[in-house]
């Protein structure tokens, strides 16, 4: 409790600093972390060795391996800067490629599902989608501290993101589905192989969530792909990508590899355009090769 207090009271002085300050001081700490985080370093470079090493110049090299803590910071301070924030602000700071995607499904009526990844600034991405876009509800691990948990859990709330918990999650996601609510995942993280399935991704074996594949398929949902400034100079630019149609055939198990496929080549390839805002930090392949990251 006081810990949580102590923060809410340097919260308080911080986000009365004007922005390019409280930016300024952030990058500063990321500076320092990059400089002192020898694990975090270790797992970006094994990841890039691993699976883009040959295939980027130095100088792309290099970019990548100093991005990941900056991409944290401004992460941070996205979410600091949430609890003050309104819907004109996000108007007035965000910007949309492709919406007319998402339009036209709403239109047509149809069940969505939009996917993404911890690519770029995807604390605004999210809030932003919810905000500006459809409603959405989505998945979220609650944290061990309930103070802090509260903290977040309004920080996202007031932009009509349904937050359920990764626990029995699945259900929630269906009542969500039925309602003709959207429903948005992060589909980037490694996962246990009882709640995935094994997909190539970045040239490389993986697992990846079958959620939105399977709820797809149920519901003749949309899969929708986004990213938040997913290319040079488009900072704070959410783009839409093609749906992704998931076959529904007597062959289930097919249909659900097929379109897990078809998501994680989404993100490969989105990766190979522009790999420096994307999470490198985490350990992507430890399902796979759990020797990798020891």
């Amino acid at each position: 409790m006081i810990a949580y207090y102590l923060f809410r009271f340097f919260e308080a002085i911080f986000l009365l600093l004007p922005h390019f300050i409280q930016k300024s001081f952030m990058l500063a700490v990321a500076k320092t972390a990059f400089l002192i985080d020898t694990k975090h370093k270790n797992i970006i470079k094994k990841n890039l060795d691993f699976t883009i090493k040959d295939k980027i110049s130095d100088e792309t090299y290099q970019s990548i391996f100093k991005y990941c803590h900056k991409n944290l910071a401004l992460v941070l301070l996205q979410v600091l800067r949430s609890s003050r924030l309104s819907t004109k602000d996000l108007e007035n700071t965000i910007h949309f490629e492709n919406r007319e995607v998402v339009d036209k499904a709403i239109a047509e009526g149809k069940k969505i599902i939009f996917i993404s990844a911890h690519y770029g600034n995807w604390e605004l991405g999210g809030t932003s989608l919810s905000a500006l876009v459809s409603p959405t509800t989505t998945i979220y691990r609650k944290m061990n501290n309930a103070y802090f948990d509260e903290y977040l859990m309004k920080s996202r709330t007031k932009f009509k993101m349904t937050m359920v918990e990764k626990k029995g999650a699945i259900k929630q996601l269906m009542k969500a589905l039925k309602k003709g609510d959207a429903i948005s995942m992060l589909i980037d993280q490694s996962v246990h192989e009882r709640d995935g399935i094994f997909i190539d991704f970045l040239g490389q074996k993986a697992t990846q969530t079958a959620a939105p594949a399977f709820l797809a398929r149920k519901f003749d949902a949309l899969i929708i792909p986004l990213l938040i400034n997913n290319g040079e100079g488009k900072d704070n630019t959410i783009t839409f990508f093609e749906p992704i149609i998931t076959a529904k055939t007597d062959d289930e198990k097919k249909d659900i590899q097929e379109s897990v496929q078809a998501q994680s080549d989404f993100l490969s390839e989105a990766i190979m355009r522009y790999p420096e805002p994307w999470f490198w930090c985490h350990k992507r392949f430890k399902a796979s090769y759990p020797e990798m990251y020891k």
